[in-house]
Protein backbone atom coordinates (compact mmCIF):
# COMPACT_ATOMS: atom_id res chain seq x y z
CA UNK A 1 0.00 0.00 0.00
CA UNK A 2 2.77 2.45 0.87
CA UNK A 3 4.17 2.03 -2.64
CA UNK A 4 0.77 2.97 -4.11
CA UNK A 5 0.10 6.21 -2.24
CA UNK A 6 0.33 8.12 -5.51
CA UNK A 7 -2.94 6.41 -6.53
CA UNK A 8 -4.81 7.82 -3.52
CA UNK A 9 -6.30 11.29 -3.37
CA UNK A 10 -4.45 12.10 -0.15
CA UNK A 11 -6.14 15.46 0.31
CA UNK A 12 -9.58 13.81 0.26
CA UNK A 13 -8.37 11.18 2.73
CA UNK A 14 -6.94 13.84 5.05
CA UNK A 15 -10.10 15.96 4.76
CA UNK A 16 -12.24 12.95 5.71
CA UNK A 17 -10.05 12.09 8.70
CA UNK A 18 -10.02 15.70 9.89
CA UNK A 19 -13.84 15.76 9.65
CA UNK A 20 -13.91 12.71 11.95
CA UNK A 21 -12.06 14.62 14.69
CA UNK A 22 -13.97 15.08 17.95
CA UNK A 23 -13.92 17.80 20.57
CA UNK A 24 -12.03 15.47 22.94
CA UNK A 25 -9.11 15.27 20.51
CA UNK A 26 -9.89 11.77 19.28
CA UNK A 27 -11.47 10.49 16.09
CA UNK A 28 -14.62 8.60 15.24
CA UNK A 29 -15.20 6.31 12.25
CA UNK A 30 -17.38 8.98 10.62
CA UNK A 31 -17.84 12.71 11.13
CA UNK A 32 -19.47 13.36 14.53
CA UNK A 33 -18.92 9.69 15.46
CA UNK A 34 -17.91 8.75 18.97
CA UNK A 35 -14.27 8.15 19.79
CA UNK A 36 -13.26 4.52 19.47
CA UNK A 37 -9.63 3.62 20.06
CA UNK A 38 -9.31 1.56 16.87
CA UNK A 39 -10.57 4.50 14.80
CA UNK A 40 -8.24 6.87 16.61
CA UNK A 41 -5.30 4.57 15.82
CA UNK A 42 -6.26 4.42 12.12
CA UNK A 43 -6.90 8.15 11.80
CA UNK A 44 -3.67 9.12 13.56
CA UNK A 45 -1.82 6.62 11.36
CA UNK A 46 -3.41 8.05 8.23
CA UNK A 47 -2.35 11.56 9.20
CA UNK A 48 1.16 10.31 10.02
CA UNK A 49 1.50 8.64 6.59
CA UNK A 50 -0.06 11.59 4.77
CA UNK A 51 2.05 14.08 6.71
CA UNK A 52 -0.32 16.65 8.28
CA UNK A 53 0.08 15.72 11.94
CA UNK A 54 -0.65 19.35 12.84
CA UNK A 55 -4.34 18.35 12.76
CA UNK A 56 -3.78 16.36 15.96
CA UNK A 57 -4.03 18.25 19.23
CA UNK A 58 -1.24 16.29 20.93
CA UNK A 59 -1.99 17.48 24.44
CA UNK A 60 -5.75 16.90 24.24
CA UNK A 61 -5.41 13.52 22.54
CA UNK A 62 -2.55 12.53 24.84
CA UNK A 63 -4.66 13.41 27.87
CA UNK A 64 -7.55 11.26 26.60
CA UNK A 65 -5.22 8.33 25.93
CA UNK A 66 -3.58 8.63 29.35
CA UNK A 67 -7.03 8.46 30.92
CA UNK A 68 -7.13 4.89 29.57
CA UNK A 69 -4.64 3.82 32.26
CA UNK A 70 -6.46 2.01 35.06
CA UNK A 71 -5.48 1.82 38.73
CA UNK A 72 -4.14 -1.72 38.14
CA UNK A 73 -1.61 -0.24 35.68
CA UNK A 74 -3.08 -1.68 32.50
CA UNK A 75 -4.91 0.24 29.81
CA UNK A 76 -8.48 0.08 28.57
CA UNK A 77 -10.05 1.18 25.30
CA UNK A 78 -12.99 3.11 26.71
CA UNK A 79 -13.85 4.76 30.01
CA UNK A 80 -15.07 2.45 32.78
CA UNK A 81 -13.85 -0.73 31.03
CA UNK A 82 -11.41 -3.21 32.53
CA UNK A 83 -7.73 -3.07 31.66
CA UNK A 84 -6.72 -5.39 28.81
CA UNK A 85 -3.18 -6.20 27.65
CA UNK A 86 -4.00 -5.60 23.98
CA UNK A 87 -4.52 -1.90 24.67
CA UNK A 88 -0.85 -1.69 25.57
CA UNK A 89 -0.24 -1.60 21.83
CA UNK A 90 -3.23 0.47 20.73
CA UNK A 91 -2.77 3.21 23.33
CA UNK A 92 1.04 3.33 23.36
CA UNK A 93 1.33 3.37 19.57
CA UNK A 94 -1.18 6.22 19.44
CA UNK A 95 0.85 8.05 22.11
CA UNK A 96 3.83 8.09 19.76
CA UNK A 97 2.77 11.71 19.22
CA UNK A 98 5.48 12.52 21.79
CA UNK A 99 3.27 11.69 24.76
CA UNK A 100 4.35 8.14 25.72
CA UNK A 101 6.09 9.59 28.78
CA UNK A 102 2.64 10.50 30.16
CA UNK A 103 1.88 6.83 30.87
CA UNK A 104 3.13 5.19 34.06
CA UNK A 105 5.34 2.70 32.22
CA UNK A 106 6.41 0.87 35.37
CA UNK A 107 2.80 0.10 36.33
CA UNK A 108 1.94 -0.89 32.75
CA UNK A 109 4.97 -3.17 32.51
CA UNK A 110 4.02 -4.84 35.80
CA UNK A 111 0.45 -5.34 34.54
CA UNK A 112 1.63 -6.99 31.32
CA UNK A 113 4.14 -9.21 33.13
CA UNK A 114 1.44 -10.25 35.63
CA UNK A 115 -0.63 -11.47 32.68
CA UNK A 116 1.99 -13.91 31.46
CA UNK A 117 1.85 -17.64 32.08
CA UNK A 118 5.29 -18.18 33.62
CA UNK A 119 5.11 -21.98 33.29
CA UNK A 120 3.82 -22.41 29.73
CA UNK A 121 4.51 -19.03 28.15
CA UNK A 122 2.09 -16.61 26.58
CA UNK A 123 0.15 -13.60 27.81
CA UNK A 124 -3.54 -13.25 28.64
CA UNK A 125 -5.83 -10.23 28.57
CA UNK A 126 -5.80 -9.97 32.38
CA UNK A 127 -3.95 -11.70 35.23
CA UNK A 128 -4.97 -15.33 35.79
CA UNK A 129 -6.96 -15.62 32.53
CA UNK A 130 -6.17 -18.06 29.73
CA UNK A 131 -3.35 -17.00 27.43
CA UNK A 132 -3.87 -16.58 23.69
CA UNK A 133 -1.84 -15.57 20.65
CA UNK A 134 -3.61 -12.22 20.21
CA UNK A 135 -2.81 -10.92 23.69
CA UNK A 136 0.66 -12.43 23.64
CA UNK A 137 1.44 -10.54 20.44
CA UNK A 138 0.07 -7.21 21.65
CA UNK A 139 1.58 -7.62 25.12
CA UNK A 140 5.03 -8.11 23.61
CA UNK A 141 4.36 -5.21 21.23
CA UNK A 142 3.45 -3.00 24.19
CA UNK A 143 6.60 -4.00 26.05
CA UNK A 144 8.67 -3.21 22.96
CA UNK A 145 7.18 0.30 22.74
CA UNK A 146 8.40 0.85 26.29
CA UNK A 147 11.88 -0.46 25.42
CA UNK A 148 11.55 -3.38 27.84
CA UNK A 149 14.92 -5.19 28.08
CA UNK A 150 15.17 -8.27 25.87
CA UNK A 151 12.17 -7.44 23.71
Amino acid sequence: MLHCLHKIDMQKAVDFVVNCKNLDGGFGAVPRGSLILANLFCCAGTLAVAGPLHHIDRDLLGWWLCECQCKVGGLNGRPKKLADVCYSWWVLSSLMIDRVQWIDKEKLTTFILNCQDKENGGISDRPDNAIDTYHTYFGVAGLSLMWYPGV
